[in-house]
């Protein structure tokens, strides 16, 4: 029922069930395990940006940056987001409402706005 549903052979569906699995699958399984374990050393702070520049710099991998945060989404991993905060100077002080914030005007050129 559900091939029929999904419009795929009854025979695609039992192949594609017994098929072992692809090359790729097996890289990203492995590439996954590899990934928690530098993840967990770092007790859970690194983000894929230190994750990856761990696994081709210091383990010497060959793994695109794209691929880390893919498969550490997937996994549910994430690394510590950065806290810091940056104080702004004040601005310039505002200019003294002359108006009271009364717009309404009677007649023209009696009160001009500007932003």
């Amino acid at each position: 029922m559900s091939c029929r549903v999904l419009k795929v052979s009854t025979a695609g569906y039992y192949n594609w069930r017994t098929r072992p699995p692809s090359q790729r699958a097996i890289r990203h399984a492995w590439l996954t395990d590899v990934t928690s374990a530098a993840h967990a050393d770092s007790r859970g702070t690194y983000g894929s940006r230190r994750i990856h520049a761990e696994l081709v710099k210091g383990q010497g991998l060959v793994v695109g940056y794209h691929r880390v945060t893919m498969l550490m989404a997937r996994a549910g991993l994430s690394g510590v987001p950065n806290r810091r905060t940056r104080f702004k100077a004040p601005g310039p002080a505002t200019a003294v409402d002359l108006v009271d914030r009364l717009f309404a005007r009677t007649a023209p050129d009696q009160l001009w706005v500007t932003t």
